[in-house]
This record gives C-alpha cells, sequence and structure tokens, in this order.
C-alpha cells in the first residue's frame, strides 16, 4: 500500500478535544513531528478534519 508523510505544522493547544484525538490516531505527538502512515480513505478524512494543523509533506 502506498504511505504519505504528514508533519504537524501548528500546535494543539486551544484546538477542540476531537481535533487532539485524532492527531492523536495518527501519531502525532509533538510541533513539527513526521510521521509516515498508509493512504487510506479514513486517514484522508482524519487529514481534512485537522488541515489547519498538519502538511503532507513530500
Amino acid at each position: 500500500m502506498a504511505t504519505i508523510k504528514v508533519k504537524q505544522i501548528k500546535s494543539r493547544i486551544g484546538a477542540p478535544k476531537n481535533q487532539k484525538r485524532t492527531l492523536d490516531a495518527m501519531g502525532l505527538k509533538k510541533l513539527n513531528q513526521v510521521v509516515e502512515v498508509e493512504d487510506t480513505p479514513s486517514l484522508r478524512g482524519q487529514i481534512q478534519k485537522v488541515f489547519h494543523l498538519v502538511k503532507v509533506v513530500d
């Protein structure tokens, strides 16, 4: 399966609890952390939910 890299670019402080849980589910705990995850439709939905906090990097 294909993978994509997701980077947290903005702090989770002040974000709603459900968005913080979404970041945890993707494996993002710290600012500027990059994780490599499988590219699935459910993950794309998670990225869309917190698009203002994360960035898809090459």
